[in-house]
């Protein structure tokens, strides 16, 4: 797959500033859900001792359920208003400033990224196919995890051509006025959730149910996912395999795998660095 280079500044979608107003949505219970989303897909329910960072922290929210869980924590985002969501957290929830850093910085910058060393757990959520260029992305991480660390990633399926509108469709998004956004956010609104709605009207009678209950998916929000999965650009996908097949070459094990069976959204992948 080419790599296509980014350049132009406002191509790039505004990850930060819809990480901030979903910060407005944040409480306990979701702080909650986020632990333990991240506790039964890793299996670490406690981290005390252990160093995890953050690669792309977005609003923050997992750095924090890494702190709760007693580890050192490492954050840095590329955008400017993510890592200003990452510090908010940090600053209403930590009590100890040396357990949870916050940086800005690029996954592409192998000078700044030397600073971290190894680390036990390296944590990615949909964060390295927006960078423009994946692939040296994934290189990059699989260098800093430690002998019998944990990379914990989520990756955009491919669909091929459905992928390929999508991409269009995300740099439309990204670089047009507040009129064209808001038609392409209600016409990708129907596109992801209509038949959801549909179902749930006629199964509970509700038709918001499944978009009311979505807080317990990771803690997130439905509509702030929905956004940014509309602007999300830069935007690359791959297949599970390909994923799969890039880490084992790297000395990782596959230990947990959940896909989108071929739908819209991202592959989950957890390994073990060997």
């Amino acid at each position: 797959m080419t790599n296509e280079k980014i350049t132009d500044t406002k191509e790039r979608f505004a990850f930060g500033k819809n990480w901030a107003n979903f910060l407005n949505n944040l409480n306990d219970e979701r702080i909650a859900e986020a632990v333990k989303s991240f506790t039964e897909k890793t299996g670490l329910s406690e981290m005390t001792g252990l160093t995890f960072l953050d690669v792309g922290s977005g609003s923050g929210l997992f750095s924090l359920a890494a702190y709760k869980l007693g580890a050192k924590v490492l954050s840095f985002d590329y955008d400017a208003d993510s890592v200003s969501c990452t510090q908010y957290l940090k600053k209403k929830y930590c009590t100890d400033d040396a357990m949870w850093q916050v940086q800005q910085g690029s996954v592409l910058d192998q000078d700044f990224l030397r600073q971290f060393g190894k680390v036990d757990v390296l944590y990615s959520w949909g964060v390295l196919h927006h960078t423009g260029h994946m692939y040296e992305a994934f290189q990059n991480v699989s260098n800093m995890v430690k002998k019998d660390g944990t990379l914990f990633i989520s990756i955009y399926n491919d669909q091929g051509t459905t992928s390929s509108i999508w991409k269009k469709i995300k740099k439309t998004y990204s670089t047009s006025n507040i009129v064209t956004r808001i038609l392409l956010l209600a016409f990708c609104s129907l596109r992801l959730w209509g038949p959801k709605f549909v179902k749930d009207f006629l199964r509970y009678g509700n038709p918001l149910k499944t978009w009311c209950a979505y807080k317990k998916n990771r803690g997130m929000s439905a509509w702030h996912d929905v956004v940014d999965w509309v602007g999300g650009y830069p935007f690359e996908v791959a297949k599970p395999e390909e994923v799969f097949n890039f880490f084992t070459e790297k000395n990782f094990q596959l230990k947990y795998l959940k896909t989108c069976a071929g739908g819209v959204g991202c592959n989950e992948f957890i390994f073990t660095k060997k």
